[in-house]
């Protein structure tokens, strides 16, 4: 069995029913979620061994943390316990031309004043394939910029395909910070995963004649990003997802992945939404499984985005789906028919 280890933040998801605002409710439902804890529920619900990493508070709920993710099979042996709070993220979800709104609590969180030391990657690492983490870890602090880098170079010496997930965050820092930081992080990077403003964002590349707002988006114009990106940093692979963004509800949804010879598109998919979050996380998933089953290119890319359109039905950051209902997407099979 592949064995993947992701390291980041997991926070508490706190949001109203609904589709109700802030300023309307009186209580809040609580769920567990962060990028790289995401993709570990998603990657143990393919059947990998999955083993997530971060630092959690040892009182209760950091224990409600941790016991989620055990939940749905996550490894979590190797969670450092300390600090005195898990990071909050308020999470409003839109609808129709109204658009979703997030607002961080998470200053002084456990894995925000984390330290080198807490992290043994000897150990972590051991009998491990793959390793992901995303732009957000990186971008919480230079220390954790810092345990980034120091867990990448321990991957590459144990010769463990690395990813990341650009997801630039500007609530978190600016785009000559990411610039900085992320140069020196992607050195050690195998997989990039980008979107369609990430790679503007973070490294100033950008699709010609492509307007994300209106949803004209130029295929030609990605291939060169997805080119660009590979030829200056050396990916193996690029992924990059392309969202048409008609409403809050409604996006057109696709992907590209560049091997350093073929482009390959996935077909689109017309998505009523029902929760964004977590959107991206479950295509990381998707494309770490596919590459590490040995899908071709093409059928890497199919799978990726197919798991991810799933998940935009799905509520709450975890993508609750299995390698069959990906591929019976995947495959044609997208009406949404009662299955008897």
């Amino acid at each position: 069995m592949k064995k993947v280890i992701t390291f980041g933040e997991i926070m508490l998801r706190l949001a109203p029913d609904g589709y109700l605002r802030f300023v309307q409710v009186d209580h809040l439902e609580a769920l567990p979620g962060g990028g790289e804890a995401n993709v570990s529920v998603s990657l143990a619900n393919y059947g990998l061994e999955s083993q997530f990493v971060t630092k959690l508070p040892s009182h209760e709920i950091g224990q409600m943390v941790v016991n989620q993710l055990r939940r749905y099979g996550v490894d979590t042996s190797k969670i450092v316990r300390g600090g005195s709070r898990v990071g909050i993220y308020y999470c409003e979800k839109g609808a129709s031309q109204r658009p979703s709104k997030v607002i961080y609590d998470r200053a002084h969180s456990a894995i925000a004043e984390a330290q080198p030391s807490d992290f043994d990657w000897d150990s972590i690492f051991e009998g491990a394939d793959w390793f992901h983490f995303t732009g957000i870890t990186p971008a919480l602090n230079p220390t954790l910029a810092q345990i980034c880098i120091e867990a990448c170079k321990a991957a590459k010496a144990r010769g463990i395909t690395v990813s990341c997930d650009l997801n630039y965050r500007k609530k978190l820092w600016t785009r000559e910070e990411a610039r900085k930081t992320m140069t020196e992080v992607v050195k050690y990077v195998d997989v990039c995963i980008s979107n369609e403003e990430d790679a503007h964002d973070v490294f100033g590349i950008s699709a010609e004649n492509t307007d994300i707002d209106s949803g004209k988006l130029n295929h030609d114009g990605y291939k060169s990003v997805a080119k660009q990106l590979a030829d200056r940093f050396g990916f193996k692979y690029v992924a990059i997802t392309l969202r048409s963004s008609i409403s809050a509800n409604d996006n057109d949804w696709a992907a590209l992945l560049y091997d350093g010879e073929n482009y390959c598109f996935s077909k689109s998919y017309h998505m009523h939404i029902v929760d964004r979050v977590g959107g991206g996380d479950s295509f990381g998933a998707g494309l770490i499984y596919a590459l590490l089953s040995d899908y071709s290119t093409q059928d890497a890319i199919e799978f990726a985005v197919a798991a991810s359109c799933l998940k935009h039905s799905i509520q709450g950051d975890f993508n609750f789906v299995s390698v069959d209902e990906v591929k019976a997407l995947a495959g044609g099979s997208g009406s949404g028919r009662v299955q008897r």
